[in-house]
């Protein structure tokens, strides 16, 4: 399935909980009011322990002894090699080394607690575990908002996902979200990350419990945002130059860019025209790009590259949409968006060259 959510066999239900609204193509558990963070583990079926356990192969004469007899003799044991078993139901989750951390999902909300003292701040939104338990993935949003202008409010949320197969680090990404289109901002500042990843060492759990610090996640990011974002919202792009900041946005590679300097606009893909005039048709007419601080600004430009991902861009389901977003061609679009907006406030429409 698609959704690729763990299923508790015995219960019937998936590992999975959202508040207030359906997710997921509608599975799991729906909550009207923000769990605490020992709520939100069980609602998301994620009250299980991860262990590291030995591993062990027959040997040849095991496997003969096997043949003649019917009678196993003792097993080998793999060096430096362990399985992660859940500790409720056996089920093997991967193979891994002997360095190999496991942080456990508790842990993992321990992340989010450690934010506002483990006080009531933060939200649980969202939580999850995928396959047979050997990703999960945490959203929460942060108190207070990110205002722009008058109106246009942006909810400030974190995203946590960590694996305990042996592939791929723990990874934990701020993510502000505007309310009224549902866009994902990947905005880094100059002097702070919007993400960070954490192998599975001795350290990670230490790590773990400082990482918001290292993402420089806090009041100060925030205020920081909001006065980035005001200031665009106050900056005028003419159609023109929207178009171009579009282009070099969603251009895939430098070849794009040149034939897009030297004018070769035969040379284009029917594929990359059509994104780009889908992005444009997006940011003049979608209801969502006609507020005050959106349209015709420089802060709309940048929404329009994140909102068309968002809203317009079809994907192949909604995991291949969430990855796109958090780690993917939508991240890294999003993020050249937000450079090239940077710049045109900085240096005005000279700042947008296919150079």
């Amino acid at each position: 399935m698609a959704h690729n959510l763990n299923k508790n066999e015995e219960t019937g239900k998936y590992s999975f909980f959202s508040t207030k609204e359906k997710a997921w193509h509608g599975l799991g558990q729906i909550v009207e009011q923000y769990p605490t963070s020992a709520e939100a583990i069980q609602y998301a079926g994620l009250d299980y322990w991860v262990e590291k356990r030995p591993l062990f192969t027959n040997s040849l004469e095991n496997d003969l002894a096997q043949i003649e007899t019917g009678i196993a003799v003792s097993k080998m044991p793999v060096p430096n090699f362990f399985a992660t078993v859940r500790n409720d139901n056996d089920a093997v989750l991967g193979v891994v080394g002997k360095d190999y951390e496991v942080v456990q999902n508790r842990n993992a909300f321990e992340f989010f607690d450690a934010i506002v003292g483990g006080g009531d701040g933060i939200q649980y939104e969202t939580a999850g575990a995928l396959g047979q338990g050997e990703r999960i993935f945490i959203t929460a949003k942060l108190p207070g908002y990110i205002k722009v202008g008058k109106a246009d409010l942006i909810e400030q949320y974190l995203f946590l996902t960590t694996s305990h197969d042996g592939f791929g680090s723990i990874t934990a990404a701020f993510t502000p979200t505007r309310i009224v289109c549902n866009n994902t901002l990947n905005a880094a500042m100059r002097n702070h990350t919007n993400s960070i990843k954490i192998r599975h060492t001795a350290s990670a759990n230490d790590r773990l419990k400082q990482a918001h610090t290292l993402m420089g996640i806090s009041h100060n990011l925030a205020g920081e945002l909001e006065g980035l974002f005001n200031q665009w919202s106050q900056v005028r792009i003419t159609d023109k130059s929207l178009k171009k900041l579009i282009q070099i946005a969603m251009s895939p590679n430098k070849e794009v860019l040149k034939n897009l300097a030297l004018g070769k606009v035969e040379e284009l893909s029917t594929t990359y025209t059509n994104i780009v005039d889908n992005v444009y048709e997006y940011a003049l007419a979608n209801p969502n790009q006609q507020m005050e601080t959106t349209a015709g600004t420089v802060y709309g430009a940048y929404n329009s590259i994140t909102g068309y991902f968002q809203n317009v861009r079809k994907f192949k389901d909604d995991e291949a949409k969430f990855k796109s977003i958090m780690d993917g061609t939508a991240k890294q679009r999003g993020q050249i968006a937000f450079d090239l907006c940077r710049d045109f406030v900085r240096d005005g429409a000279d700042s947008l060259n296919f150079n």
